[in-house]
């Protein structure tokens, strides 16, 4: 994955995805599934990176943090070109639901055209840790539900891709996102993530319809407990971290 043919492939199929109806789909549920990003030979490249670790700048032991249990990884810089050839090409396609969301709830809407200039402006901020992130679990491993916001810029959108395959390689770990409803009890999605294939979902909030227009819907995000096998996903935040 390494040669710019391979990275370009993995651009061209983030663009191919079906735009359209994962939009619909983003804006009525906070979260859709793309189709095959990776090929399995692809997934195994980037488990196997888990144990290069000059690839990382930390390791977060969830547990010790009370964020859960089990165990992530941050890339460090250089990123893997594959890794911010796909965050590049997600925030193109999603930079239109970012703005929209913005509107409807009145906010700023700070994104450039360009990724490259969206993390100029992190840097610039002072957000300057990468914040792509491989993560594993074991069972009886969770985590915790959360918002990666890392700094005061923040991409309203993120991505997880599956890197094994559920219910052979592990049981359990379905991915949860839990949208707390204006004047109502919270709801939930819940997602067995395929391998290889895409999760967009909501970073912090996200506007819901209400007899005054919009309201603003908080989300957070998780994982249930792993109970049995081994999990990896590669987590692409689509901004910087302080």
């Amino acid at each position: 994955m390494r040669n710019t043919k391979s990275t370009a492939a993995l651009t061209d199929r983030v663009n191919a995805q079906p735009w359209p109806e994962l939009i619909d789909e983003i804006d009525a549920y906070g979260c859709a599934q793309t189709g095959p990003l990776l090929t399995p030979d692809e997934c195994a490249e980037f488990t196997r990176m888990w144990d290069d670790l000059p690839r990382f700048r930390s390791t977060i032991d969830m547990a010790r943090y009370r964020f859960g249990q089990g165990t992530y990884r941050y890339f460090a810089d250089p990123v893997p070109e594959p890794i911010m050839a796909m965050r590049a090409a997600f925030y193109r396609k999603l930079l239109p639901v970012a703005r929209s969301w913005a509107e409807r709830l009145g906010d700023p809407a700070p994104w450039p055209n360009d990724f490259a200039d969206w993390l100029d402006a992190c840097h610039g901020a002072g957000q300057v840790k990468p914040t792509p992130i491989l993560l594993r679990y074991t069972e009886g491993d969770w985590n915790a539900l959360h918002r990666d916001l890392y700094g005061e810029l923040v991409f309203p959108l993120q991505v997880v891709i599956g890197l094994d395959r559920p219910r052979i390689d592990h049981t359990g770990g379905e991915f949860l996102l839990v949208e707390q409803r204006p004047r109502a009890q919270s709801k939930a999605t819940v997602t067995v993530l395929e391998q290889g294939h895409g999760l967009i979902f909501t970073t912090r909030d996200r506007p819901t319809p209400s007899s005054r227009g919009w309201s603003r819907a908080p989300v957070r995000h998780g994982v249930s407990r792993i109970r049995g096998g081994i999990r990896h996903t590669l987590g692409l935040v689509l901004h910087d971290a302080e």
